[in-house]
Parts: structure tokens; sequence; C-alpha cells
């Protein structure tokens, strides 16, 4: 299975600050993966450093072959990556078409072209936090579906590995910025070693 995602050698920070060093991975067409590792280990900045929002430093990242780096935030979007990050900065008792619409101006741009442009790749940054016990489990079953049953690729950072284990193909682990950890997310599941020295669960589910 070809990659679509091939990160190599990736070095970002904020200012002068280095938050990301020498991570690379990779992940194949139709595969989701999980992204994990402690508060503060760089998941959400490696996100970020996709996207093109922090400061670059060193590395490479490909997406289908093309380079990504030197694309700007709106040019990696239109080449397929989509991000959806932690913050929840809609209106809450609106419908998705209605916080689309909320803010529409006049143009070419309709909720239908929106709705068209689902991107190869999705960025999801910890989407259960903050969520009722209720609907974490329906957006579970959703996230499911889409990486399991319509095979979009995804990346997935949640601090709860039991259920993003379940629903994903491979993960990666990160402490203090860098790769500690990749592997098939079934067999990080049953390594309650590596769990434990990593994530502190020892393989029970949170």
């Amino acid at each position: 299975m070809p990659d679509l995602l091939r990160v190599s050698g990736l070095r970002a920070g904020y200012g002068e600050a280095i938050v990301i060093d020498d991570v690379a991975f990779a992940l194949g067409e139709g595969r989701s993966l999980a992204l994990l590792g402690r508060n503060g280990t760089g998941k959400t900045t490696l996100l970020a450093t996709l996207v093109g929002v922090t400061r670059y430093r060193a590395g490479s990242i490909e997406l289908a072959g093309r380079a990504l780096v030197p694309l700007r935030p709106d040019q990696r979007a239109g080449a397929g990556l989509g991000w959806v990050p932690q913050e929840r900065n809609i209106f809450r008792s609106l419908t998705v078409l209605e916080n689309l619409t909320a803010v529409a101006r006049a143009g070419p741009w309709t909720p239908a072209r929106a709705f068209a442009m689902f991107p190869r790749l999705l960025l999801l940054d910890e989407p259960l936090e903050g969520l009722a016990p209720l609907i974490v489990q329906e957006l579970l079953k959703a996230l499911t579906r889409i990486v399991r049953d319509e095979g979009l690729s995804a990346i997935i950072v949640e601090q709860n590995p039991a259920r993003v284990l379940a629903m994903t193909d491979d993960a990666v682990i990160l402490e203090r910025g860098s790769v500690v950890h990749s592997s098939e997310s079934a067999r990080l599941a049953a390594d309650a070693a590596t769990l434990d020295r990593y994530l502190a669960v020892g393989g029970r589910a949170h």
C-alpha cells in the first residue's frame, strides 16, 4: 500500500523554542493513526506543523508524493489536508450547516461546495475532549465509520488510548517531541508495558 503521508526528520516549534525534533513516520492510503503521548509531548504541535502554522526548522512532509513544506496553510488544505483543532470556535446551539452559513459572504462558495471538499487526510486534535458521555459514544461511532468503513485516512490525537487504539490501524507515541514508539494499534493495545511506560495507563481502559 503506498504512503499517503510521509514525514521525515521534522523539526519545528514556536519562536526560538523547538517542540518536535527529528519526527519521522508514515501513513498508508486509507489507514488511520493514533497519535499518543502525555500532555506537553508535542502532539498538537505536530498536527499544527503538518498544516503549516508553526515555525518550521527542518525535515520533510509529503502528502501523496507532494512536498508540503513550501506550501502555505491554505495550499496544504487545497492539497487535501483537513484539520480539526482543539478549539471549539463555533456557535454551539447551531447545526453544522447553520455555522457555515452564519458567516457566509456573497461569492462562489456555497455549503454544497464546502461539503464536497472532504480531505484526503483528516487531522483530529482530541475530538472527544469535554463532551458528554452520550455524545462521546455517538462521535466514536461516527469516527469509526469514517476511518473503518469509508476508509478516510486520519490522524487522531486522543488522551484515552483504549478509545483511539480500538478504531485506528497504526499508532505513534511521542515523548519530549520525538517518536519513541511506532506499531500497529492492536499490537500497542496489547502491550501493557509500553502503555504504562509512556502513557501511565498499564493497558487499562479508561
